[in-house]
Order: C-alpha cells, then sequence, then structure tokens
C-alpha cells in the first residue's frame, strides 16, 4: 500500500472509504456453544492487508497529534542523532 499523507479528518475519511474500498473481507466464523460467534478466522493476505491500514491510520493519528504539539522549535539533525545515541548508551549500561 502506498504512505499517504494526510493533515485533516477529511483526508482521514478518504483513507477509510479508499481502504474499505480495497479490503474484500471473508471471514468464517467459530460459534461458542450458545452460537454465539466468539473467534474468527481470515485468510492471511486479508489479515496482512487489514494489518497495514491500521498501521497506517496509527501513522496518521501519530502525525496529526504531532502536528498539533508542534511549536516550531528545531534542532540540527546531528545534534538530534547524539541526543538519541545518549540516550541508547544510558540505557544499555
Amino acid at each position: 500500500m502506498q504512505s499517504l499523507s494526510l493533515q485533516s479528518s477529511s483526508n482521514k475519511n478518504k483513507l477509510l472509504i479508499k481502504i474499505n474500498a480495497m479490503i474484500s473481507v471473508h471471514p468464517q466464523y467459530i460459534k461458542d456453544n450458545n452460537g454465539k460467534k466468539s473467534f474468527v478466522i481470515l485468510p492471511a493476505k486479508e489479515f496482512k492487508t487489514l494489518l497495514e491500514n491500521l498501521e497506517e491510520l496509527e501513522d496518521i493519528r501519530l502525525y496529526d497529534k504531532a502536528k498539533k504539539e508542534d511549536d516550531g522549535q528545531r534542532i540540527p539533525m546531528d545534534e538530534a542523532f547524539r541526543k538519541i545515541e545518549a540516550k541508547r548508551k544510558g540505557k544499555r549500561e
């Protein structure tokens, strides 16, 4: 699935519509002794597609959160890498 950059809820809705159109789910249900659906079986390809789409939606949620919390402050990339490496080394020791 190609990556999409979405910045508004209307774009999220468009993605959801696209996902619904792309996914053709063929579930099989396992019922309990009372006839209530308890488990779902999906073909592996459909399950993989669902997981990929959920990951895409999570990325969109995180992007929206980051944009909302953005204070405009930036640091140089080399400084960011130094901070990341320092944290990693601190956690290992």
